[in-house]
């Protein structure tokens, strides 16, 4: 039988649109309910129990409009409020920093991984961990091909980046200066495969793959989340018939100014109908006692 509930997605702002893109390419059939946090953006420079509790609050307003699975769409949320939303949801929850490093163990053929990302991702090594971690199971398995001690990770952060896309300068020569500037060390590290590890860059992805070179793989997160997706939806029983599919928008800043920047990002096309919403009126005190109990938070 079908599940026409919606899919959650939340995201620090609209950068998580890139995401919502993708997994309407990838699942078609069915119905999104989409939170850009854009209110209380940016998340990278908040601590790590900030973050969570922004999270968890977004995390409550999609479970109030009977979700029937959250998707963390950034990269900074996934980084320190994965855990957190898994114990607490009632349903499954996906970020995009695991699918992605996924993604890249696979498709690198010399093991020297990179990394862009966020200040705040990659202070907090989650991408290093989600690579180590799938090196890991490959060792496990008895793969030939991977030896833990054969796979190197180079991370950099590139915050200008996300300024650079939300103006729109995706293929400028300021944004090919700039990506000059960060990805010149990975170029000197030798990585032929770079996770995209901030929803906001595949807007920059013409630019980076001129400087890294098309021998280079890039891997966009929200690609390999929305696999992920389609995967659970499956394994779950709960994939929609697309019978009666919906796609709602909710902004905890001016609907209006979501909606013409939200535009580039799904690839044109400006999804009206945008509503305002703020989520700090939900509790999460139980949640909280919950995450202490367990370790996750002070």
């Amino acid at each position: 039988m079908a599940d026409n509930r919606p899919i959650g997605v939340f995201d620090s702002g609209i950068g998580g649109l890139t995401v919502l893109r993708e997994i309407w390419k990838r699942t078609p059939n069915e119905s999104t309910i989409y939170f850009g946090d854009n209110g209380r953006t940016p998340y990278g420079n908040k601590s790590h129990e900030t973050i969570i509790k922004y999270s968890l609050q977004n995390m409550r307003f999609l479970l109030s409009k009977d979700v029937k699975m959250i998707v963390i769409a950034c990269g900074t949320a996934s980084a320190h409020a994965y855990k957190a939303l898994a114990e607490c949801s009632s349903v499954p929850v996906v970020e995009v920093a695991f699918p992605g490093a996924r993604c890249a163990v696979n498709a690198t053929k010399n093991g020297r991984i990179g990394v862009i990302a966020t200040k705040g991702s990659v202070e907090s090594d989650v991408y290093g961990e989600a690579i180590q971690t799938e090196v890991n199971k490959l060792v496990a398995s008895g793969d030939i091909k991977a030896h833990s001690d054969s796979f190197k990770v180079f991370q950099q952060p590139c915050p200008l980046f996300v300024t650079l896309a939300e103006e729109g300068w995706w293929d400028n020569e300021i944004t090919l200066l700039t990506a000059k500037k960060y990805l010149e060390p990975l170029k000197r590290d030798g990585v032929d495969t770079l996770i995209l590890g901030c929803t906001h860059y595949p807007l920059l992805s013409k630019v980076i793959e001129q400087v890294m070179g098309k021998d280079v793989t890039l891997i966009d997160t929200g690609k390999s989340a929305s696999e992920v997706i389609a995967d659970k939806l499956i394994n779950t029983s709960t994939s929609a018939d697309g019978t009666m599919v919906t796609k709602e928008f909710y902004t905890s800043d001016d609907e209006k100014l979501f909606e013409n920047l939200a535009s580039p990002f799904l690839g044109g096309g400006i999804p009206s109908g945008a509503q305002f919403t703020s989520t700090d009126r939900f509790d999460i005190t139980k949640d909280f006692e919950l995450l202490k109990q367990k370790g996750i938070v002070r």
